[in-house]
């Protein structure tokens, strides 16, 4: 368990082989709710390689000193992100 939103990660071995590889993470939320973005990888144990990149956006509640992941939402492909993005970006106009 990670006390701290900075050793939070999506990373996961199982059977010394990493089947879950963290490639990139930003914390958009800190506090006893915290929100993390990753950008990670799965194992394919078939193909014995990495498939493609996949965005995952996950909630952390901290009670007693440790995070609890409550909630995720898995972006399963560069073209949901991309989409996501299209969308956000007309919602929000010329805002930036």
């Amino acid at each position: 368990m990670a006390s701290t939103v900075d050793e939070l990660t999506i990373e996961y071995t199982e059977d010394g082989v990493v089947t879950v590889k963290e490639l990139g993470k930003e914390v958009l939320t800190k506090g006893a709710w915290s929100t993390v973005m990753y950008r990670y990888q799965d194992w394919d144990r078939r193909k014995e390689e990495y498939g493609a990149e996949k965005y995952s956006i996950r909630r952390y509640q901290k009670r007693n000193g440790e995070y609890t992941q409550k909630s995720k939402f898995n972006i399963s492909s560069k073209e949901q992100a991309k989409k996501m993005i299209e969308i956000l970006q007309s919602w929000m106009g010329d805002e930036e």
